[in-house]
């Protein structure tokens, strides 16, 4: 599965719809990820969340669960769910440019 991001290079992504080549993210295509999941523009709190997220990933090698995600980031469940609607953890991940949790279904 591939997508055309804005700078004209082949973005490939894994059978989840996750980056395939982790290299690949920078913010452009994050903005690109989350229009294509519906998200819209990212706001300061979508970046607090992508950026710890990004975080945790180069300090464990894996997303944060949600559970983590709601006692560490600062940001509420309920907001979790209005940033990143169906599924935030998976959703943050992918737009964060990350493999898909190993908790995420």
């Amino acid at each position: 599965m591939s997508t055309e991001a804005n700078t004209e290079k082949t973005i490939v992504l894994d059978q989840d719809g996750h980056l395939a080549n982790l290299e690949d993210w920078n913010e452009e295509l994050a903005q690109d990820l989350a229009d294509h999941e519906g998200i819209g523009a990212l706001t300061d709190r979508h970046w607090e969340v992508i950026n710890y997220i990004r975080e945790e990933f180069e300090k464990n090698g894996d997303a944060p669960s949600i559970r983590k995600l709601t006692k560490e980031s600062g940001v509420s469940t309920k907001e979790l769910y209005q940033l990143f609607p169906k599924g935030p953890a998976k959703k943050a991940a992918k737009v964060a440019g990350l493999p898909k949790p190993k908790g995420c279904i």
